[in-house]
């Protein structure tokens, strides 16, 4: 009596030892089918949406220069330091940062100047420095985040910013007359802080002739007629009857203008012939080699153009349009803050982990930062602006990041990408694939190149928001 197959049970070489298979088998089917594959895979393909939002200039001669109108620096930018221990000094050469000492180069003097500060620490809470005192001390922020506070027009406090890690306050201490602090300075965490008490710098400035006159000299150029971004002003005259004589003026420009360069991302893309010639089908291998080497390429482009120091936007940034977070994480007071600092903010762009901890902030309070189409995609926005997810930025070990503010564009004045279109060989815009040859071990080159940089038109253009805390804290 025999027994019927049914369509569930095993085949033979399947569980169904001793039976006879009465089908052929699906591993030697396999054999002879030709599969449905992907094209190769690759994990680190980002959304790129800085590249897809920053305009792209057209630098033909390769060098793009940003003329400004003449402005008189003051001196607002960061101190370094350097630590051993728990001992901490400043770089001698810094010190040309403070407003009254910069363009001073004599290194023996900065030096003696550096050797007098003094290192001090102040729990949270503690006053620094209280407003209406004289000021007495020129204040270095080694480590930590001190909060500046005022008094408004009805007698109450009103916040005036917060300085952080390189910040620094007091700087007036140097010049002939220091007055008072116009405001109080108290510290928000453990702080350290180097402080150059006034009778040191009188001690060092008495033995040299040449440090007080540039200071006399930086004193002057701080009283030359200038607007609020620290231009050179612009007589005019409104409201006036009759024929007064009108001022003569004229717009007095930058005599060396910034120059950006292309920079270039580069690799050389190898291929053996054997394999270039048999194994082309379905898909050509050198098209699949040169996709991903391709998308390689375009991530490098965008973290340069965050990271490079030479124009990277992190690090080309003006120190006048960077703020700290009040408390850590970003509150939707510091990207309101952030917003005020410039005319048509056109996006913010910040690491996935500080818009989850923007996000977490917004959930204490209740609000919803909503969303905003973009090419078809839904993105983050706070306040209608787009907040684009931008892994580039770095978390530091402390787990701290940036974010960035910025506008956008030549006609606004705002941030661009540069690029050279029409290349030789040009694969994409911008980028070139040229053939090397092929060498004597049958080895196909490819020369695959990609040429790039962004430039901030005016200071105002590019915000950062820093010392954002991104790790979720207990109570979050």
């Amino acid at each position: 009596m025999t027994t019927a197959v049914t369509p569930d049970q095993p085949e033979q070489g399947e569980g169904s030892a001793g039976r006879a298979q009465l089908s052929l088998g699906v591993a030697a089917a396999r054999n002879l089918a030709t599969t449905t594959k992907t094209v190769p895979q690759m994990q680190g393909i980002s959304s790129r949406w800085l590249l897809r939002t920053l305009p792209w200039v057209e630098v033909k001669g390769g060098t793009y220069r940003v003329n400004r109108r003449l402005a008189y620096t003051v001196g607002d930018g960061r101190v370094t330091f350097v630590q051993e221990g728990a001992e901490v000094t400043v770089v001698p050469a810094e010190l040309g940062e403070l407003p009254l000492l910069r363009g001073f180069d004599d290194l023996e003097v900065l030096r003696a100047l550096a050797g007098r500060f003094e290192q001090q620490e102040y729990e949270p809470g503690e006053v620094i420095a209280q407003a209406g005192q004289p000021a007495d001390r020129v204040v270095l922020i080694a480590h930590g985040k001190v909060e500046k506070t005022g008094t408004g027009k009805y007698g109450d406090e009103s916040r005036l910013g917060v300085l952080a890690d390189g910040g620094f306050f007091g700087g007036q201490v140097v010049s002939e007359e220091p007055g008072a602090w116009e405001f109080t300075a108290r510290a928000i965490t453990a702080c350290t802080v180097l402080v150059l008490p006034r009778r040191a710098y009188e001690e060092v400035a008495g033995r040299n002739e040449r440090l007080r006159e540039h200071v006399r000299g930086r004193r002057a150029e701080g009283e030359l007629p200038r607007n609020r971004r620290g231009e050179a002003d612009i007589a005019l005259a409104s409201g006036h009857a009759g024929e007064p004589v009108l001022p003569g003026t004229f717009v007095d420009y930058e005599l060396a203008p910034r120059e950006y360069e292309l920079s270039v991302a580069q690799t050389v893309l190898r291929v053996h012939s054997r394999v270039a010639d048999l194994y082309n089908d379905p898909m050509n291998q050198i098209e699949q080699q040169l996709r991903l080497t391709i998308e390689a390429l375009r991530e490098r482009q965008e973290h340069e153009l965050v990271n490079n120091r030479e124009f990277g936007l992190l690090h080309n940034a003006d120190h006048g349009q960077r703020i700290s977070t009040h408390s850590g994480p970003p509150t939707p007071d510091d990207f309101d803050e952030l917003l005020s600092m410039r005319r048509q903010t056109k996006a913010f762009f910040a690491h996935p982990k500080a818009i989850a901890a923007f996000g977490r902030e917004c959930n204490k309070r209740g609000l919803y930062f909503g969303d905003v189409d973009v090419s078809g995609h839904r993105v983050p926005a706070w306040r209608g602006v787009p907040l684009f997810p931008l892994g580039k930025l770095p978390v530091s070990e402390q787990g701290t990041t940036s974010i960035l503010a910025m506008r956008t564009g030549e006609e606004a004045e705002g941030v661009v990408g540069l690029r050279q279109t029409g290349i030789p060989d040009e694969y994409e815009p911008g980028l070139n694939v040229r053939f090397m040859g092929i060498n004597e071990q049958a080895v196909i080159s490819y020369l695959v190149s990609t040429y790039h940089s962004a430039a901030v038109l005016v200071p105002d253009a590019l915000g950062v928001l820093e010392n954002v805390e991104v790790a979720r804290t207990p109570d979050a």
